[in-house]
Order: structure tokens, then C-alpha cells, then sequence
């Protein structure tokens, strides 16, 4: 096995090149989870429980619970509106 000496490689390795469908399936599981991360911390943040959250965004529980575990591919306005009328924050996008 050859060595790997980065994490694009290993994700390589693992789920194939870029574009294939392995690798883009990853790719979108790992950006479902990674927001789901990131409302969870800034719902604690602002000390709101998931209830409390799914409330004031007209929501349910289980809806949030489900996006911070990285198990709904939400779309951009509905975590905009979680994360600005929910949370009080702003939401920066940017392309890179």
C-alpha cells in the first residue's frame, strides 16, 4: 500500500478521485455534517435548546436535532434562516 502524505490523498484513496460519484457523496455527507456542527455550537452559544430554536423558526425538534446530527441536506435559506432569525447571527458565504 502506498504511503499517504496528505488528506486530499487519503480521501482519494478512500472515496476515489473528485468528481466520482463515491467521493461526491462523501463530499456532500461531510458538508451536512459540518454545518450540523456549527448550528449546534451557535445554538449553545446562545443558550437555546433545540425546542426553543425549532420554535422561534417555525420548525420542529426533530428537524433541528436531525440537521445537527448532519442527517438532512438542508438548503441554504432554511440554515439562514435558522442561524439569522433563530440565533440572531448573520451567515457570511463565501466562495474560495
Amino acid at each position: 500500500m502506498q504511503a499517504i502524505d496528505n488528506f486530499d490523498e487519503l480521501l482519494e484513496q478512500k472515496y476515489g478521485a473528485k468528481g466520482s460519484s463515491k467521493r461526491e457523496e462523501f463530499e456532500t455527507d461531510s458538508l451536512a455534517f459540518r454545518l450540523g456542527v456549527m448550528l449546534k455550537e451557535a445554538r449553545k452559544e446562545a443558550r437555546m435548546t433545540q425546542e426553543q430554536l425549532a420554535e422561534k423558526t417555525g420548525t420542529k425538534k426533530s428537524y433541528i436535532s436531525r440537521i445537527e446530527r448532519g442527517l438532512s441536506d438542508i438548503q441554504i435559506s432554511t440554515y439562514s434562516r435558522l442561524i439569522e432569525i433563530g440565533l440572531g447571527r448573520k451567515l457570511t458565504i463565501s466562495i474560495a
